[in-house]
């Protein structure tokens, strides 16, 4: 294991320097497994940061969509090879700063050395398609242009993965890059920033700004030189984003929340389902946008689930992400933990049953922590705030229908349609749930959670702005078509 450093003081980098925030001023980064440990110190920078950013971004553009795919791709792979070798020192600040366990925190860093890898051999795809003319005497054909200096607003749940399956799609195809992490796992973005610095990335090109979204974030969606912005996180920040964007012609991508069901059909192996129901659930203490929120199950084998799914529940243990013991860990920051609180609270009020659960965790070494109890309730009704809303949390909402028509009609009861799973052996009801099931990722026989880096990735209603993240997919958000016509 490597040599954490405590209570460091990281800086912002624009234009190829690690630079303070113009007025000075940093806050801690504070780990949610115990809240006296200060992680490091992070900036909180101002709009005028932003704009020195957003100035070396636009003007290192200028050479770097001049070089070809396989120019830029090298530099993406010298950072997977850098983020390979510094994993462990990645994975755990991620840890350190937001909680979850050490072993989902190294799969994270290691997932982003896969995507930069993948990202890096785009570079050598095609760009365009030659089209027939109508003049026999001319050539059309398209190509794909960079949209110029890219905004990226990345969320604390996913603080390695998520900014790099939109940074490196966004570098590859030759746009510039101001990046806006959440100011919860700052640190751990300083460090990614650092693989990319050491693997050589000219200067201006990449540039970290690190601050509060409501100034920083606001700035970027808002400022008339930045051509993208590119935006994980709530709903409503998210409208506001886009809104923002919108009114000055940009390009707009919102992935944004989730409500996200399995279906357990009465044919399904159950122990597969409840296997598939507590990983997808509650690993990283819930806190995906893919998590299982909604657990529907047919009436016949409802009991039976219920009794596995709390037994196994039963075993989970909570505790600090560095230890090997840990299952799972706090919430990512006590703001969080007291949001997963009132959910809890509000199902007990609405009249669902609390079957375990809906306390903060306690016990030796939690105390300092921002700990959750893994939750279940049964007894939820459609129009309960805990079947309907985000809660980010380790909290599941039991509901029983006599059919998979029932069951799959329940499933699409939500203003979100990010992704959803069932369990079932039948092909008919496989088939029956890819086609009628209202989400951008449908899962067979596997839980809500889990994407592929080179699949398409992003979902429909309130979940996203209907664009794809990831895959080859990532191209159509972050070059614009040209289409050209040369006459002889």
């Amino acid at each position: 294991m490597t040599t954490f450093q405590v209570e460091q003081t990281y800086s912002n980098y624009i234009n190829g320097e690690w630079v303070k925030a113009t007025s000075g001023e940093t806050e801690p980064s504070i780990n949610p497994a115990n809240r006296k440990e200060v992680v490091g110190y992070v900036p909180t920078s101002g709009v005028e940061d932003l704009n020195r950013a957003v100035a070396a971004a636009k003007e290192a553009a200028k050479d770097w969509r001049r070089l070809s795919g396989a120019e830029r791709g090298n530099y993406l792979f010298q950072a997977a090879n850098v983020l390979e070798r510094r994993a462990d020192e990645v994975a755990e600040a991620m840890t350190r700063e937001m909680g979850k366990t050490l072993p989902e925190a190294r799969g994270e860093t290691l997932r982003g050395v896969a995507i930069l890898r993948y990202y890096a051999g785009e570079g050598m795809r095609k760009t365009g398609d030659v089209i027939p003319s109508t003049d026999s005497e001319a050539l059309m054909f398209t190509t794909r242009v960079p949209l110029g200096v890219v905004g990226v607003i990345a969320p604390w749940n996913f603080p390695v993965a998520i900014p790099i399956w939109k940074t490196a799609p966004a570098l590859i195809y030759g746009n510039t890059v101001v990046l806006k992490p959440a100011q919860e796992t700052a640190v751990t973005a300083a460090k990614v920033m650092e693989c990319f610095e050491e693997a050589g990335i000219p200067a201006g090109v990449l540039n970290l700004v690190c601050g509060r979204g409501s100034v920083i974030g606001s700035a970027l969606a808002e400022h008339p030189d930045v051509g993208g912005i590119t935006f994980t996180g709530s709903n409503e920040v998210g409208k506001r984003v886009g809104g923002a964007a919108l009114a000055r012609g940009a390009k707009y991508q919102l992935e944004m929340g989730g409500k996200n069901p399995i279906i357990i059909a009465a044919d399904a192996d159950l122990d597969l389902a409840v296997e598939a129901t507590i990983s997808g659930g509650l690993k990283s203490t819930g806190q995906k946008c893919t998590a299982t929120s909604k657990v529907i199950i047919e009436r016949k084998v409802y009991d039976a689930f219920k009794e596995k799914l709390l037994s196994q529940i039963q075993e989970i243990r909570l505790g600090d992400g560095m230890s090997s013991g840990s299952w799972m860990g706090p919430c990512a920051s006590e703001g969080q933990l007291n949001t997963v609180l009132s959910y809890i609270q509000k199902g007990q009020d609405e009249g669902a049953v609390l079957l375990t659960g809906g306390k903060r965790g306690d016990g030796p070494g939690l105390e300092e922590g921002f700990y959750v109890q893994p939750t279940v309730f049964e007894g939820v009704e459609s129009h309960m705030s805990i079947a309907r809303e985000e809660i980010f949390g380790p909290v599941l909402a039991l509901i029983a229908v006599d059919s998979l028509e029932e069951a799959i009609e329940a499933a699409n009861d939500s203003d979100y349609g990010l992704s959803a799973s069932i369990y079932t052996q039948n092909v008919g009801a496989m088939l029956s749930f890819i086609r009628d099931m209202d989400a951008g990722l449908v899962r067979i026989n596997a839980e809500t959670a889990g994407v592929e880096l080179q699949a398409p990735f992003g979902g429909m209603k309130m979940s996203s702005s209907h664009s794809r993240e990831q895959g080859q997919a990532a191209i159509e958000f972050f070059t614009a078509i040209k289409t050209v016509f040369v006459k002889s």
